[in-house]
């Protein structure tokens, strides 16, 4: 089987992320595809994060509890703990104390940032709650991932 891979429709690996994205622009979430999700895999879980912010790891987005079937998200996921379609899922908080995806706030001065979107496969469904934390998301996978890819888009 194929290696897990993802990829977006509206920008390259360590491409400029579109304005759209970050909250200069429209603020929504961007649309990810993927594929070679392993044998065995259980859920998926998404984690946007920027390791280049001032204070540390920011988290942007924190998606869990889709099925090994699930091969997209589509641009603009409403910002529900909840979602049943097109995708069913679950989001947790970002950095901003917000449910659901919220884009970084480019800062010309600062220099450029990555923005990673991190996608894992799991061998186990999680118990978690919808509004996790990433921490509380990393704990919860810990010795259940089988594979994990990234994206990353610069800011």
């Amino acid at each position: 089987m194929a290696a897990l891979r993802m990829s977006s429709p509206a920008f390259g690996h360590d491409d400029p992320l579109p304005a759209r994205f970050t909250a200069d622009g429209d603020d929504v979430s961007p649309p990810l595809t993927w594929s070679g999700v392993p044998e065995g895999t259980k859920e998926l879980v998404i984690i946007c994060d920027d390791p280049d912010a001032d204070e540390g790891v920011f988290t942007h987005w924190v998606v869990y509890g889709m099925a090994p079937e699930t091969a997209e998200l589509p641009e603009g996921v409403p910002d529900d703990a909840v979602i049943d379609e097109p995708v069913a899922l679950l989001q947790g908080l970002n950095e901003y104390g917000d449910i659901g995806y919220r884009g970084p706030e480019p800062d010309e001065d600062a220099g450029p940032h990555r923005l990673f979107f991190r996608l894992y496969a799991l061998d186990a469904e999680l118990d978690l709650s919808p509004g996790a934390t990433r921490l509380e998301l990393r704990r919860a996978t810990k010795g259940h991932v089988l594979e994990s890819t990234e994206l990353v888009g610069i800011v």
